[in-house]
């Protein structure tokens, strides 16, 4: 059966792209033809077991395939996320690094691809199945994940939307585990739009449209979490980590099977140093992560919301119920710090 022109434009472009996906692989990162064939007569895509290696300084290799026990932080956005990798990247077994922001938009890409019925359709007459697919995706993931910063036994990616799609990167990475950062979601809207941080969809000039739009996140964040289980997404409350730091720790280490390291404690020590905690200059929260874990920023929207929003906060936003915040206290009574958090934020 022929295809219509408008048919066969879309395929051309779907292949394209597949195509240029594919080049990308082979540019870099150093991926041959003969990492998906097992030998000169069976051709196949690369299964879950197969391992590449990197060369750390150390002389060690350390292979990394869709099997380890990946660990990826989510939430929205300023929501925690940068401290929660910054004191995973103070322990010497973790690398987290910085945002690749492209994993985010290569599940984007797929998801507008299998939206409708009509193009999952032309996908699949293309030859991209969805087997073809989730293989070529959980090699690229892998990869930008493995190779984006220096090698480690344990690696972590902090792109916080991705737990949006947090089901499907379990279906590529079965081993994998969730952190899901959660925060007052009045304090992450302030820092939102004090801040200017451009997220789509989010209209820094109004408090209820953003608090409406970190509702409808949030919701579909937490649906992931509980969709993938408590064995595989834990969530992480931003205050309970600020005010209890060594408590948390210990419970997110032992969630993700890593050893305890006092080092988690104090990630601003290991700032910009080898194998330590690397900051990105064009992060709104790297300025931020600089300092010892201090209670600063739990309270600071207090006064800045809008009496109108702050009035309708439990229609607006009905997860901060859900979430175990009390939508009318203003301030709200997050718990009493440890007596070392409380030193650090008076000495600042």
């Amino acid at each position: 059966m022929r295809l219509p022109y408008r048919n066969k434009k879309t395929t051309l472009w779907v292949v394209f792209a597949v195509i240029v996906v594919t080049m990308f692989l082979f540019k870099f990162t150093e991926l041959r033809p003969i990492c998906f064939f097992r030998d000169d007569t069976a051709a196949s895509v690369m299964v879950r077991g197969d391992s590449r290696y990197l060369d750390g300084d150390n002389q060690k290799n350390y292979a990394y395939n869709r099997e380890m026990p990946l660990i990826f932080i989510g939430g929205v956005p300023r929501s925690g996320t940068t401290l929660m990798r910054a004191m995973l990247d103070a322990h010497p077994d973790v690398r987290c690094g910085q945002e690749t922001r492209v994993i985010p938009r290569l599940l984007q890409l797929r998801a507008h691809w299998l939206k409708s019925e009509k193009e999952s359709l032309r996908l699949e007459e293309a030859g991209i199945t969805k087997e073809v697919l989730n293989s070529a995706i959980a090699q690229f993931c892998l990869e930008v994940i493995a190779k984006h910063g220096d090698p480690a036994p344990r690696l972590c990616n902090k792109d916080p939307l991705t737990l949006k799609m947090g089901s499907y990167m379990i279906e590529l990475f079965p081993n994998a585990k969730f952190l899901f950062m959660v925060r007052d979601g009045r304090a992450t809207v302030h820092s939102i739009i004090s801040r200017k941080v451009t997220i789509t969809g989010f209209d820094l000039s109004s408090y209820r449209q953003c608090m409406q739009k970190w509702n409808h996140a949030i919701e579909v964040m937490h649906n992931q979490c509980k969709d993938i289980g408590k064995e595989r997404c834990m969530m992480v409350y931003y205050e309970q980590l600020v005010l209890h730091p060594e408590k948390w720790m210990r419970k997110i280490l032992s969630f993700v099977d890593v050893p305890w390291d006092e080092a988690v404690l104090h990630h601003e020590e290991f700032i910009n140093k080898p194998n330590g905690v690397p900051l990105s200059k064009v992060e709104r929260s790297s300025d931020q992560v600089i300092k010892p874990v201090n209670l600063e920023a739990l309270s600071k929207w207090v006064g800045h919301i809008p009496k109108d929003v702050a009035r309708d906060m439990a229609h607006i936003a009905p997860m901060l119920s859900v979430l175990g915040y009390d939508p009318f206290a203003n301030p709200p009574d997050y718990g009493k710090p440890d007596a070392w958090v409380e030193d650090n934020t008076s000495k600042k």
